[in-house]
C-alpha cells in the first residue's frame, strides 16, 4: 500500500464517525438494512441483511486491490449505521468518488450525514490535497441528487444507459463534482450546517 495516496483511516465528529469497514461491523449493519427495507429500493444498491458479511468483503477486496476505501458509519454511540466508500480512487490524479453510501432509515436526514460528508470532503481537500470529488447516482434517485446538490456539488452531466441494475433496468447516472478550488466555500456551508445554535 506504499504508493497508494488515499488508505484506511478513522474520521470522527461529533455527530458520526467513519471508521474501517470490517466483519465486527456485519451484525449491526445487517440490522441497518433492515430498519426500512432499504435492499428494496430499485434505484440504488444496498444488502439485504443476510447479505451484508458478503458486501463487507466484496469492499475489503476492492480495497485491497486499491480500488476503494471502505468505512462503516457509526452513531454517536458507536453502532454502525451504514456504509459509505471513497471509490473509483485515482490514486495518479488524486481524484476520488464517494459513494456506495447507505444509511439506516431511523438516521436519515439527520446531521449524521451532513457530518459524515464534512469528513469524508475534509479529508480528501484537506489531507489528501484531491483536485476534485466526484458524486454519482441514479437520474431517477431525487433524495440522493437533492442531498448532492445541497452540498455544493455541481452536475457534471448525465451518463445516459451506464449500468445495469440489478431488476434489469438501465441507470442513467448523473454525476457531480466538487474541485479543489470550490472546497473553501463548501466547507464553510458545512460547517454553518453543522454548527450548534446560536
Amino acid at each position: 500500500m506504499a504508493d497508494r495516496w488515499a488508505r484506511p483511516t478513522d474520521l470522527r465528529g461529533p455527530h458520526a464517525a467513519l471508521v474501517p469497514l470490517s466483519q465486527d461491523h456485519a451484525a449491526d449493519l445487517a440490522q441497518a438494512a433492515a430498519d426500512g427495507d432499504l435492499h428494496r429500493l430499485w434505484y440504488t444498491s444496498v444488502p439485504a441483511p443476510d447479505q451484508v458479511r458478503a458486501e463487507i468483503t466484496r469492499r475489503l477486496t476492492l480495497c485491497d486491490q486499491g480500488g476503494m476505501v471502505p468505512f462503516a458509519v457509526l452513531d454517536p454511540s458507536g453502532r454502525a449505521v451504514g456504509m459509505t466508500t471513497y471509490m473509483n480512487i485515482d490514486h495518479a490524479n488524486q481524484r476520488l468518488e464517494i459513494g456506495s453510501t447507505w444509511y439506516r432509515r431511523s438516521v436519515q436526514r439527520s446531521a449524521l450525514n451532513t457530518q459524515c460528508k464534512r469528513l469524508l470532503l475534509g479529508h480528501a481537500f484537506d489531507t489528501l490535497g484531491a483536485i476534485a470529488v466526484e458524486f454519482r447516482t441514479h437520474f431517477l434517485n431525487h433524495q440522493s441528487r437533492r442531498a448532492i446538490e445541497r452540498l455544493g456539488a455541481k452536475l457534471d452531466g448525465v451518463l445516459r444507459s451506464h449500468m445495469t441494475m440489478p431488476n434489469g433496468s438501465l441507470r442513467d447516472t448523473a454525476v457531480y463534482s466538487i474541485l479543489a478550488h470550490e472546497w473553501p466555500a463548501v466547507r464553510a456551508n458545512l460547517d454553518l450546517k453543522l454548527a450548534p445554535p446560536a
